[in-house]
């Protein structure tokens, strides 16, 4: 099997364009990036967790979303490839990335991310198979510390625990989400760092949880992340303690590594 068997067309956004559409744009279509276009050709890749890094960036503070530009956010490091490679290699390809864009020339024909190499191949197992030791928020943070967790340790999501027990998971959507909300109230610079400085995890974090358990197969926990586009999901033990967390990227790993 190979790229152009499985590749989508992407959902692109011109550099010049406004932060706050390529926001709009991502939740239309329930996407975590879009692949940044210059006069038509590639020229990088915007992702949601770009979104909450700029929003959240002191430098900026004052100023809505709709003054930034998508060229402010975007990330120039994307993997090009053949529509000719072969999935396989596509799979190694995507431990180290988020998309790989199907290029002839300076055309783009299409993307490749986790989802599409998920949809197509077979997995075996049970979700503690493939599932990684969690980074966990308490309710209680601040939101300004769990955004900072997700962007040092390169993570989309943190499941929130309270005394031991799931509560909630707190998303790098939901971060740039609130933070666009407060931009967009128009308040000084000082105002909105406040503001902002006073979240806490629990104002933002989502409260119903969709979780797995360890012995749950991979096939189910793969279906519930295509189905209901998910990017990853808490994983619990038989006494109902977070035990793990598994995403799209973590079972491409496991796919890789058996």
């Amino acid at each position: 099997m190979q790229i152009k068997d499985i590749m989508t067309p992407p959902v692109t956004i011109d550099k010049s364009e406004r932060l706050g559409h390529a926001h709009d744009q991502m939740e239309k279509y329930g996407l975590r990036r879009l692949l940044v276009t210059n006069n038509g050709k590639l020229g990088g890749i915007i992702t949601m967790r770009q979104i909450a890094r700029v929003l959240g960036a002191r430098k900026s503070l004052g100023m809505p979303a709709s003054s930034l530009h998508v060229a402010a956010a975007t990330l120039d490091a994307v993997i090009k490839v053949l529509p000719e490679m072969d999935v396989d290699d596509a799979m190694v390809l995507l431990k180290k990335t988020s998309v790989l864009v199907a290029m002839e020339g300076d055309k783009i024909l299409g993307w490749v991310r986790p989802r599409e190499v998920l949809g197509a191949v077979n997995i075996d197992g049970q979700a503690s198979d493939a599932m990684r030791i969690p980074l966990t928020a308490n309710p209680n943070d601040r939101l300004v510390h769990a955004r900072r967790m997700i962007l040092d340790r390169d993570v989309g999501r943190l499941p929130v625990v309270d005394c031991g027990r799931l509560v909630g998971i707190i998303t790098e959507r939901d971060i740039a989400k609130s933070l666009r909300a407060f931009r967009d109230l128009n308040d000084t610079a000082s105002k909105q760092h406040a503001r902002i400085s006073n979240l806490l995890v629990s104002d933002v974090m989502t409260r119903d949880v969709k979780s797995v358990h360890a012995e749950d197969p991979l096939t189910e926990v793969k279906r519930i992340i295509l189905t209901e586009n998910r990017g990853g999901l808490p994983v619990l033990n038989q006494k109902d303690e977070l035990v793990g967390m598994i995403t799209r990227r973590s079972l491409i790993d496991y796919i890789v590594r058996t």
